[in-house]
C-alpha cells in the first residue's frame, strides 16, 4: 500500500467523522464498520465526498457495498484500485 494513500486516508477518516485524538490510533487494520460509533450512514456520505475531493476520483452508488468500510485497509485498497 501506498504510504501517502495510506496517510490521506486515514487524515480523511479522522476529519470526517470527528474522531479527535482517536484519529491518531488508526492503522491499516482498524475496523470501521459497527467498531466506530460515529461511522453511520451521513458519515458515509461525507467519507465519500472527502475521498473524490482529495484523490481526484468518481465514486458511483453501485460501486460502494458495506465490504468497502470494513476497515482503514479496505478503504484504502478501493482508493487505490480507484487511482489505478
Amino acid at each position: 500500500m501506498d504510504t501517502a494513500v495510506t496517510r490521506a486516508v486515514i487524515q480523511v477518516l479522522a476529519e470526517a467523522l470527528a474522531l479527535g485524538d482517536r484519529g491518531n490510533a488508526l492503522t491499516v487494520q482498524s475496523p470501521l464498520l459497527g467498531a466506530v460509533p460515529e461511522f453511520d450512514s451521513m458519515a458515509v456520505l461525507t467519507v465519500i465526498t472527502r475521498l473524490e475531493e482529495t484523490f481526484g476520483i468518481r465514486i458511483a452508488d453501485d460501486e460502494i457495498s458495506a465490504d468497502t468500510f470494513q476497515t482503514v485497509g479496505s478503504v484504502i485498497a478501493y482508493v487505490e484500485s480507484k487511482r489505478a
